[in-house]
């Protein structure tokens, strides 16, 4: 079927970009598949990294269905966009249903976008991943390729008010994409995809061009490259505090 919504949400982000004069620095684009189903796994550092992992998949000429939280389905405005670009909800009290579709469409050639972390990391490093990108590669015996953004969290990230200003860099790195087969081990790939992925992260962090406006601005950096995000015991705790306070 014809890409109705797909190429004009695509066209209005990169107008939006342009109006907030954002710099992109992207390598490693030529590991996306240019054909075929694969898995695009990504680091989360902020709310918008889907529109970035998405951007990475451009020069292949693919479009990611990024498999995302139900309730982004059920919302008037993003709801008809997500089920229009054809995108995956996942009703977390029921993840199998969202399984069996991600792996339809990768049988189908599509590549299903994930983020391992599953929720944003406070830190900006990278949380313990979760197996189910590894499993659906492994299942469906496609390319499971590594990547990261940065740079996003200083626009719109948990815990920090929004920050449209003009003229930040956003980088994004592709690494070489594994090659599961059905009957590996489901935490032996994600334990290599994280270590892929957190070598990506490192050259990205150490690499980025820009740096804080002054002291009150240092809390996009990880305490490791001289910021004040939360450690990750800190960014741990928090995320578990939050957790519990949406259950009572």
């Amino acid at each position: 079927m014809p890409e109705l919504v797909y190429p004009p949400v695509i066209l209005l982000a990169k107008s939006c970009f342009r109006a907030f004069g954002l710099r992109f620095l992207l390598d490693g684009t030529e590991h996306v598949p240019r054909t075929g189903g694969a898995v695009l796994a990504s680091n989360h550092v902020s709310y918008l990294d889907f529109i970035f992992a998405g951007l990475a998949a451009q020069p292949a000429g693919r479009f990611v269905r990024f498999m995302a939280k139900d309730a982004t389905f059920t919302h008037p405005v993003s709801g008809p966009l997500m089920r229009g670009m054809k995108h995956i909800p996942v009703d977390r009290s029921a993840g199998s249903a969202s399984y069996r579709r991600g792996l339809e469409a990768l049988r189908d050639g599509e590549i299903i976008g994930l983020f391992p972390e599953a929720t944003i990391s406070r830190s900006f490093l990278l949380k313990d991943f979760k197996t189910g990108a590894a499993r659906m590669a492994i299942r469906a015996e496609v390319p499971l390729v590594p990547m990261v953004t940065w740079g996003g969290q200083r626009m719109f990230t948990k815990g920090h008010r929004r920050d449209l200003h003009r003229g930040r860099t956003i980088s994004i790195a592709v690494g070489e994409a594994l090659t599961p087969h059905r009957g590996e081990n489901a935490e032996k790939v994600t334990a290599e995809l994280r270590n892929r992925m957190a070598g990506l992260l490192d050259i990205v962090q150490r690499g980025y061009p820009d740096v804080p406006d002054g002291p009150a601005d240092t809390f996009w950096l990880p305490r490791s490259l001289g910021g004040t995000a939360p450690s990750p015991e800190e960014a741990a705790a928090m995320d578990a505090a939050e957790l519990a306070a949406r259950r009572d």
